[in-house]
């Protein structure tokens, strides 16, 4: 059965929910989003999300309560793919990363990063869409 016309409530306690969970975790630090190459081949940027990591849902989106940006990527290569992981390195989802405009789950600027690059993000929302 597809779920359609989700309610702005049940959406915002479903977006609630996953991103509460990328502050599970027994490290004081926060959780991370990681950009990698092509099937997590290589990892070429971290940004560490602050701890708690968002604020509450609302219409369905919640946004990062603050992170800090990758100041110098770890490798070269091409992003495709993102893992965002809770304190104890643990997978909470993945995604795509694309071009900007491209609907990529996360969308960069250039998706060519280089060793020693700052990859710097304008914002970071976790949306659940109402079908």
């Amino acid at each position: 059965m597809a779920v359609n016309n989700i309610s702005t409530a049940c959406r915002n306690a479903m977006a609630d929910a996953c991103v509460d969970s990328i502050d599970t975790g027994s490290t004081d630090s926060g959780g991370e989003l990681r950009l990698y190459t092509t099937s997590f081949g290589t990892l070429l940027s971290v940004t560490d999300f602050a701890n708690p990591a968002f604020g509450a849902a609302s219409s369905g989106a919640a946004a990062a309560s603050g992170y800090t940006d990758e100041a110098s990527a770890p490798a070269t290569g091409t992003a495709a793919v993102c893992r965002v992981v809770d304190r104890d390195n643990n997978t909470v989802f993945e995604g795509t990363v694309g071009l900007t405009g491209s609907g990529a789950d996360v969308e960069l600027s250039s998706v060519g990063i280089t060793t020693g690059d700052a990859v710097t993000l304008s914002s970071i929302t976790v949306t659940q869409p109402a079908s």
